[in-house]
Formats: structure tokens, sequence, C-alpha cells
């Protein structure tokens, strides 16, 4: 969740390494800090707790500039959120280093470096990495040998960076379990732990594999993988422009990209789809041989991907016939999961770089899954490198930590899939068709939803003094309930639970009351008509309701209803994603009525790279 950036080139990097922290904000930090080379040889360090704005202000206070340097945001782990505790980490006036992840063995590396008289200034396991590289260069190896036999003396995650400011020609990098990316520069190059920070100064980039580490020069990049070899990895050359990330017209990211929802829907879909079929090549090479084996899928995620997951359940049993199971990763890996034969390893997250899901994917390669494949926002992570199957959602950089348009690629993707498993078990073809033609119709169903965004606004004024709300759904707007229920709490900071409206009797109901706003999801499906018998057990007990409703379904305004009526002719496949849309509107004016940070909220990161 912590933000790299690094640069060694024939100008100032400081410019580029405050931009690529700028461009970072979205993944979550408490404070930020950088390291430069000045052309006296000097090593310049500045730190500061807040926002990126905080270091902007101290730069202008203390002006630096050098050829090479290091920057990093950081997510307090190991030590409070103090300007000792910032990175970069320094080691005896000379070694600079910033670290994604964490050391799991670090107090006993810690208790040796005390002993040979090494002295800390913070509290982190980052600050006894650079002591141990300090202590090999001491001993005579060059910066790149001192991290290479550093990094074998390390248990956990990490991506390090760092700089000799005595021997000022290179940038050293190494990564285990946390991204790293290298940029190819025609004036240096550059690192960062994702593409976004870089793009403003190249478009070419080398991604680093488990174990590698790379020597960065103005003019060369070697890398050598675990095993001390040298390697060459791939180039690769991002399609983000480096004004992908910016906010136009819109008052915060969330709302720009709740806007771009239509267009990613769209580009998820194309050339996923021929005809009145899917594409099964569209989930990568293996995908022919893998699909006719699967009898079953079992889902693993976090957060609002795991929401998504919910939801694709219905989609895999209702429409494929397969039995679907769904948890969360940070629980899978602790179970010592049964797996039945046929059974396929799914894994959806935004990042791809979600330390459980990773984690969770890893160790189903052990447990004898037909095959593990991922849904995916990010092409070079570790995710998509790794699973057997993917998709990849499209739906384009994603600034605001609470996510909206990866969540409703996700749900197209995941339709997709359960529509290439059913193609491959023999389900009727009309039907196949039938379902295709519904998804093709979604972008415009969600552009249309879109334009209630008056109506929705007006609503907000309702929340922005209460402290609790409930969010009620069933069948497979269930899932998206609970995804209104962790918006709302997500970025304006009310307390909201979602509950099956068929589960009010057994507990919620205690909570109603004419304080307790009740948002509920009401389509026209099946199970209609009981929800509206839950609708009136709220009305019974003094709930206030504000139900988004399907116009044939006869639930209208009255006293203590509030309705606002969706688009019309909204099919079972459709509904998740189309209603998941006012419930995202909803919890962004809220937050905008309550004056919080709607982009970045407290506690939270965009990216959660630690377990």
């Amino acid at each position: 969740m912590c933000g790299i950036v690094g640069a060694i080139a024939a100008h100032d990097v400081t410019p580029v390494l405050i931009d690529g922290l700028r461009r970072l904000e979205y993944r979550g930090y408490d404070s930020t800090g950088l390291a430069v080379v000045q052309t006296k040889g000097a090593l310049a360090l500045r730190r500061a707790v807040g926002k990126v704005a905080r270091l902007q202000e101290k730069l202008h206070a203390e002006p630096c500039a050098g050829f090479l340097g290091i920057a990093h945001s950081r997510w307090a782990t190991h030590g409070g959120v103090t300007e000792a505790n910032a990175h970069p980490h320094v080691s005896e006036g000379r070694i600079a280093l910033i670290h994604n992840g964490i050391i799991e063995n670090y107090v006993e590396l810690k208790a040796e470096l005390c002993d040979k008289g090494y002295r800390f200034a913070s509290e982190t396991d980052t600050e006894v990495i650079a002591h141990l590289i300090h202590d090999f260069v001491k001993q005579g190896l060059d910066l790149t040998a001192a991290v290479q036999t550093a990094v074998r003396r390390l248990s956990g995650a990490y991506a390090i960076v760092v700089f000799d400011a005595q021997i000022p020609d290179r940038i050293v990098v190494a990564r285990i379990a946390s991204p790293l990316v290298v940029g190819l520069g025609s004036d240096g190059h550059y690192v960062a732990s994702d593409v976004q920070a870089l793009l403003p100064v190249t478009r070419r980039f080398k991604f680093l594999e488990e174990g590698d580490v790379a020597d960065i020069r103005i003019d060369r990049v070697t890398i050598f993988d675990a095993a001390g070899r040298i390697v060459d990895r791939p180039e690769h050359e991002s399609s983000l422009s480096a004004d992908a990330v910016e906010r136009g017209e819109y008052a915060h990211y969330m709302l720009k990209e709740i806007y771009e929802q239509p267009r990613a829907i769209a580009d998820t879909l194309s050339e996923r789809i021929a005809g009145d079929h899917v594409l099964e090549a569209a989930f990568g090479p293996r995908a022919g041989d893998i699909l006719p084996q699967v009898q079953q899928v079992h889902i693993v995620a976090c957060g609002t991907s795991y929401h998504a997951g919910l939801v694709a359940r219905y989609y895999l049993e209702q429409g494929a016939r397969i039995p679907c199971s769904v948890e969360v990763a940070s629980e899978y890996r602790y179970r010592n999961p049964v797996v039945m034969p046929g059974t396929l390893f799914l894994a959806i997250s935004q990042s791809g770089e979600t330390a459980d899901t990773l984690a969770a994917l890893r160790e189903a390669k052990k447990l004898g899954y037909v095959a593990t494949a991922a849904i995916c926002n990010v092409p070079e992570s570790s995710l998509v490198r790794e699973a057997d199957l993917v998709l990849m959602t499209r739906a384009g950089p994603e600034i605001g930590v609470a996510s909206t348009k990866a969540f409703t690629t996700q749900l197209a993707a995941l339709g997709l899939l359960g529509l290439a498993i059913a193609q491959r078990r023999g389900i009727d073809r009309r039907l196949i068709a039938l379902y295709v033609r519904q998804l093709r119709r979604v972008p415009e169903m969600v552009e249309h939803t879109l334009r209630l965004d008056g109506q929705i606004r007006a609503w907000a004024e309702h929340f922005a003094s209460k402290r609790h709300a409930l969010f009620l759904g069933r069948g497979p707007t269930y899932p998206i309930a609970m995804e209104g229920a962790l918006k709302l709490k997500e970025i304006s900071y009310i307390h909201a639970e979602a509950y099956a409206a068929g589960e009010l009797k057994h507990g919620p109901l205690a909570l109603v009351d004419d304080d307790m706003p009740v948002v509920a999801v009401a389509p026209n499906n099946p199970l209609l008509e009981k929800l509206k018998s839950n609708l009136q057990e709220v009305r019974a007990r003094g709930g206030r309701l504000f139900v988004f409703a399907d116009p044939n379904t006869g639930i209208e305004s009255s006293e203590g209803v509030e309705v606002i009526a969706m688009p019309d002719h909204i099919e079972p496949l459709q509904a998740p994603l189309v209603y998941t849309l006012p419930l995202q509107l909803l919890a962004y004016h809220v937050a905008v009525h309550r004056g919080t940070d709607v982009d970045q909220p407290r506690n939270l990161a965009k990216s959660v790279t630690v377990e």
C-alpha cells in the first residue's frame, strides 16, 4: 500500500520524485519523504508527516536537487506516524533506503546490528535493512553485492530501493512479494511500485519477478535473479497516457470514475463477445483445455472484490448450473481447505497485488485445483502473471480508494466467465444468446442510470446527520446492498450494515427507528413480493425507507417512503451492475455533505499489499 519512486538521470530528479508520489496518493499513506544526492555529493533528506503537499512545503523551505534520488509514501506498520519513522531511512549518513512490505525477522537482525554498534533512530523494520546493507558495504562489498547478500538474510515481503551517497553511480532494487517496476528512459532510468508514477517520463517498463535484484545506472539496467544470474526481463510498453489519472472537470476522482463506468463496462465486454456467444480465447491460450474440466468454482477475494464474487455465485449456479463457493482471502489459507475434483480457483482483485488474495492464489497452486484464474484490472500485476487463466477488466486507472468502476467491470467480467463455462457445459444456446444480449445492453442502462444523480443528491441531505444506516437486498442484489453499505461507511464514516431482507426479523429489526434510514434495492424479480413484505416490517417499526425500485414494482413514495424509479426492464443478469450505480452516488453525495476526504478516506488504502 506504500508508494515507491526512484530515479537516476541526466537532470534534477526531484520534480520526478514528487510527481511520482502525487500519482501514487491513491494507494493510501500517512507520511512521505525523499533523499537525493546533491551535485556536491552530499545526501539531502526531507521527510514529513501527512500528505505530499507537506513534503513540498518542506522542499520549498529547504530546497534540494540532484541527479539521483528516491522517494516514498509510508503507511504505518512498525512504529507510529512520525517523521522519524517516515522513509527514506539512512545508515551512517551514506546508505539511503526505502521499503514496502514487512520484514518478519527484523527483531533478530536488529539485535545483531545493535551488537555491532548500530544505533536506531526509528521504530521501523525498514531501518534494519539500511544498516544491514551498510554493514556489508563496510566489509568491502559494492552496493549491488551488498544488497544481494542482505536480502538472503531477510524473511517476509519487501520491495527495496537503495543508493550509496558516497558512490552515487547507481540505484539498487530488490523484490519479494511486493511489486516493483523499472522504467526505461532516454536520459536515465527509473523505478516505482506502480507504472502510473512514471508515465510522465516513460512508457517503457520492465517488471521485476520474485527474488530479482536490479542494478540501475544512468545508461543501463542489469537484472539478477534469485540465484544471482544475470537475466533479461521482457520490455513492455504501457498503453496508459500521462493524463489518464487526472481528475478533469470532476470535483473528485471517485465521481469521475463513477461516470466512467459505461465506457469501462463496454471496454470490458468489447472483443470478448462474438455474435451470440463468449469468446473463450479472452481468458487466455489455455482456456480451451481448462474450461471443459471445470465442475465447480471456488472464489477468493477481499473487500469490494469479495462482493463481486458473491454476485458471481448467482451467475455460476443459476446460469452455468455448477456449485460455487466464495470466501474472503484473509481466511482462506488458514483453514486447510478441502478441494473437490474439477474445482477452478478464481481470485478477484482490482490491483492484482492484494497480499491476502495473492497469497491465497499461491497456496491454491499446491492444493490440486484444475487451474487458477484471475479477474484483475492491472495487466502487469503479480496476480495476472501467476494465474493460469486471466480476464482483464479494462477499467483503466482507478484513483479513488473506494472502488467504483473496478467493481462493475468485475461484475461484467464474471458474467463473461459464467457464460463461457455455461457454453462448455452445453447449456441451451438460445439462453446463452439471450444473456449475451442482456450484457451488451448494460453500458446503455448504466448511462441512463447516471441521469438520476440529481435525485440522489437530494436524498443525501437526509443521511448527512445520521450515525447509522441499514441496506437491504434479496437474491443477486443482496451483495449489491453489501457493497452500498461498504461504500457509505468507507467515505462518509457513517456506520452502515447490509442484510438479506428476509433476515430482518432475525435481529436487525431491533435497530429500526425513525432515526435509522433504511436503503432498499428493489428490482422486479421473483423475490419482489417477499421484499415488499420486508419493507412493510420496516415501516411498521417507524423506519424511514429509501428505495431504488423498478418502475413496475408498484412501490411508490408515501409517508416515510422515498422512491427513485430505476430504468425499466432491468433483467436479473443486469440488475447487479445497474443497481450498483445509485448506491455509489448516494455514498458519494453523503460524503460530500459531511465534508470527508472522498478520494482518500482515513485509515484506508487503495492497494492492500500487506497481510
